[in-house]
């Protein structure tokens, strides 16, 4: 009987030492819950209807050009367009009619002096761009003397530079009614908002917020176009330039080739 209790007692020992690492288990899952759910009470609540989701570029272009009167935004528009148009065709241009200078020179005078003035011709009338034309050019009157080569070169340089600036004054014209149109669609906006004060006889913001909002919009809309236009105009002309210039060196060159030509 005494061994009985002995075993008695000690199993209640080590299943009551067994219970406890659960039973703390136990607390700190619920205490942890606990501070869980004080935290997400304290933290504020987001209301899903004040969310704003993202307006795609294009429509709120489309929006703002329908706000700003299409009567008016409309002619800054196409000024922008076509300005645009004949930039990326200038630009275009320009960059195909580049080549690279030296090793066609260097390929006219090898030409030359090995096949003549027929040679030499070839080799220019194969290449494109404004100085292979006016080594053709001077090729072709070489039998003429070089004071007339030089008269011809010259002449055919400014049809060249000419050639060049085509398009530029459609450009400068866009830039300059662009804004201008912009204005006047701001004075039209502020005349209807006065318009509307008259009939009103009351000065009310609700009231003329339409008329100045076509006058900003408008006028926001042609400052944009003549920017970006003079951006691409000033980039034209730099170009032009360096055309300009190398065609100028290059006339030079043609003459000097031509004149130790002539002297073999």
């Amino acid at each position: 009987m005494i061994l009985s209790v002995v075993a008695a007692m000690a199993f209640a020992t080590v299943n009551v030492y067994a219970q406890e690492p659960e039973a703390a288990a136990t607390e700190q899952v619920a205490e942890e819950a606990v501070e869980a759910e004080a935290t997400e009470a304290e933290a504020p609540a987001i209301d899903e209807e004040t969310e704003i989701p993202g307006v795609p570029f294009h429509q709120a272009l489309k929006q703002k050009v329908i706000e700003g009167g299409v009567l008016w935004m409309t002619p800054v528009l196409l000024c922008l367009i076509i300005g645009l148009a004949v930039c990326i065709e200038r630009i275009l241009y320009l960059s195909f009619s580049q080549i690279n200078t030296k090793k066609f020179i260097a390929k006219f005078e090898a030409a030359l002096n090995e096949g003549g003035i027929e040679a030499a011709k070839e080799v220019a009338r194969n290449t494109k761009g404004p100085v292979a034309s006016i080594f053709y050019q001077g090729a072709l009157r070489y039998n003429e003397g070089l004071d007339v080569v030089e008269k011809a070169v010259a002449s055919y340089g400014s049809v060249q530079n000419g050639l060049m600036e085509s398009g530029l004054s459609w450009i400068s014209l866009f830039i300059a009614i662009s804004p201008s149109l912009g204005f006047m669609g701001t004075v039209v906006g502020m005349v209807e908002a006065f318009d509307q004060i008259q009939a009103a006889g009351e000065v009310s913001a609700t009231l003329v917020a339409g008329g100045i909002k076509v006058a900003l919009l408008t006028t926001l809309a042609g400052l944009i176009a003549a920017v970006v236009l003079q951006l691409f105009y000033n980039y034209i002309l730099n170009k032009i330039d360096s055309a300009v210039v190398e065609l100028e060196d290059s006339s030079i060159t043609l003459v000097d080739i031509l004149t130790d030509y002539s002297k073999k």
